[in-house]
């Protein structure tokens, strides 16, 4: 796993991932929003993505390529303004 850290701060599970394409991402269980910083900088927010997705995430052998093929193309998003 490339999980680097994770703290949980209310209802937000934030972590920060070693991967060639990802940086960090906030899951915040509440409103089922996961938000993604990449490498380059920006962010998006992806929109009900279910806890069990996301655990699956966390649990991945390779964040990244979870993220590319069942949540990037899965889920409604839209870019964060920085």
């Amino acid at each position: 796993m490339a999980i680097k850290s994770e703290k949980i701060e209310g209802k937000q599970i934030i972590n920060e991932v070693e991967s060639s394409n990802l940086t960090k991402t906030v899951y915040d269980t509440g409103e089922k929003t996961m938000t993604v910083t990449f490498k380059n900088g920006a962010q998006y927010l992806y929109e009900e993505v279910p806890h069990s997705t996301y655990t699956k995430f966390r649990m991945a052998e390779s964040q990244g390529s979870f993220f590319n093929k069942e949540i990037s193309k899965k889920y409604k998003y839209k870019k964060m303004t920085n």
